[in-house]
């Protein structure tokens, strides 16, 4: 059964143009960064500069309607920035995009390519559906501070992804929790591609983030579905 994806009214009425895509992956077969995926990597920062053309990250439409939307919820974006704008400047900078592992490299690339925030999670380490809201503030978020495990929670009104057993990402896609974010163990995940506006190319971005990923894990099985 697919997993239950619920966008609530409440983010629907600060971001009236926000859809989101997923891609159900079974079977994956994770491994440690390869020369294949840092070259994908190095290329989508070659495509971003094209698509950029001088201009910086944050000037892109895209980015400026995800400001808008982070605004909207009382984030400040110079200070939280949305996970692709995040990534398009650690791309345009010396040292580059960092290499994690194979399936989050493919992600990554995608991301920065398509300048859209696009994140993957364990489905085996889900607890029922996943639902984007407006936090109440007492949800728990897993991260770690200090090199040590802890449970933080959002801000009230803060937009978040969560499922039944806490806060899988802040601020929207700002920041991934440890818990169920894709390890060199992980077989199945969700990746979920979100965008503002009908100018963000979610369904391209999709169907080579499907290729890439038959690509690295040969016999894993997809299900994209579509873009609401």
């Amino acid at each position: 059964m697919p997993l239950q994806l619920t966008v609530c009214d409440d983010v629907r009425q600060i971001a009236p143009d926000f859809h989101h895509l997923a891609i159900e992956a079974y079977g994956l077969t994770n491994a440690p960064s390869t020369p294949q995926t840092a070259a994908l990597l190095d290329d989508a920062a070659r495509r971003l500069a094209g698509r950029l053309d001088g201009r910086a990250p944050h000037e892109d439409p895209h980015m400026v309607a995800w400001r808008a939307a982070y605004t909207a919820f009382g984030a400040k974006p110079n200070r939280t920035r949305n996970s692709a704008e995040a990534l398009a400047k650690r791309a345009l900078a010396d040292g580059g995009l960092p290499r994690i592992n194979a399936l989050v490299d493919v992600y990554n690339a995608v991301s920065v390519a398509h300048l859209i925030p696009v994140g993957g999670e364990d489905l085996g380490r889900i607890r029922g559906g996943m639902r984007l809201l407006r936090a109440t503030g007492a949800e728990g978020f897993v991260t770690v501070a200090a090199g040590e495990q802890v449970v933080e929670h959002p801000e009230p009104g803060e937009v978040v992804w969560c499922d039944d057993e806490g806060v899988t990402c802040r601020r929207w896609n700002w920041r991934q929790g440890t818990r169920t974010r894709l390890t060199d163990t992980s077989v199945d995940a969700l990746f979920l591609l979100e965008g503002m506006g009908g100018h963000a190319g979610l369904e391209a971005a999709g169907a080579e983030l499907a290729d890439l990923l038959g690509k690295v894990s040969p016999g894993a099985r997809l299900t994209v579905r579509p873009a609401i």
